[in-house]
Order: structure tokens, then sequence, then C-alpha cells
């Protein structure tokens, strides 16, 4: 949270997402190198053979298969940025906090009886984006989940 103030970022969505980024760098480089490590090394060999250089051959070559991995990383991201709690209530500020935060307020207050309809209206609206974001990008997500798999 120092850096964070130190930069001007502190209680910003710029500093939120700043966060995330560099909180997912691992996971997504983890999920690039799995799926990278199943692609046939005859095709670089081949491509190398042609005189391809490095970015020829990841322009050329692994760029073109990468959209079952991009669709992973990024609906990975998503739903963890989406549903991500702790980061919003320790590096947002009071206009800047995410839905899950705003979702908790509600859920915590309440005047005389508790109004369960209203808790779930709130937490369906708030689930919806991850929902649309898997029935849009499903299939491709489901194939790069598979595609990095170790075959035996």
């Amino acid at each position: 949270a120092r850096l964070l103030a130190t930069f001007g970022l502190a209680n910003t969505v710029t500093g939120l997402v700043l966060v995330h980024v560099i909180y997912g760098v691992a996971f997504t480089t983890l999920f690039f190198r799995n799926f990278y490590v199943s692609v046939p090394t005859e095709l670089v060999k081949a491509a190398q053979l042609d005189g391809a250089n490095f970015f020829q051959i990841f322009r050329h070559i692994f760029l073109p298969i990468s959209l079952p991995i991009f669709t992973v990383t990024i609906i990975w991201q998503f739903t963890q940025i989406w549903n991500d709690f702790l980061f919003g209530v320790v590096y947002s500020g009071q206009g800047t906090q995410p839905i899950t935060v705003a979702l908790n307020n509600l859920v915590n207050t309440s005047v005389g009886g508790k109004e369960y309809n209203v808790d779930m209206a709130a937490a369906l609206i708030a689930a919806l984006p991850t929902l649309v974001v898997y029935v849009l990008a499903g299939k491709y997500f489901v194939r790069g989940l598979t595609a990095g798999a170790v075959k035996g």
C-alpha cells in the first residue's frame, strides 16, 4: 500500500488493476508455458531450417494456435478480478471498491428483518458478468484447458 501511495495510485482503480496484474503474472506465465510445451518441437525445428528467427516462429507458429490459451487466461483473470474481495478492500478507496465489497456491505447492513430476497438478487446480478463470459467463451475455455494437458 505504501508503494502505491508513493506513486499516487493508492485508493484508485489504476492501483487496483496494477495489483491484480502483478498478482496474475505468475499464474498466466505458467498457463502459457504449459500450453507451449505441448507444441511439437518438430514445428520449431522445421521453421528454423527454413530460416525463421525467434520472432517469426512466434508470430507464424505459436501465435495462431494460441487462441485457446489466451481465452483461458482472460477468463481466469476476469473471474479472479471480478470475484476478488481482499484486494478490493485493502487497495481501493470508497468510490472505487469492486462489486464484491459492495455486495458484502449490502448483505452485512440491515435494519430490522433480514431481506434475503434483496441479498440474493444482488448476488445474482454480481454473478451475471462471469456467467456471460463463460457462456460466450466456454468452448474455447475447455479447448484451452485440455490443450496444455500432458499426453500419456
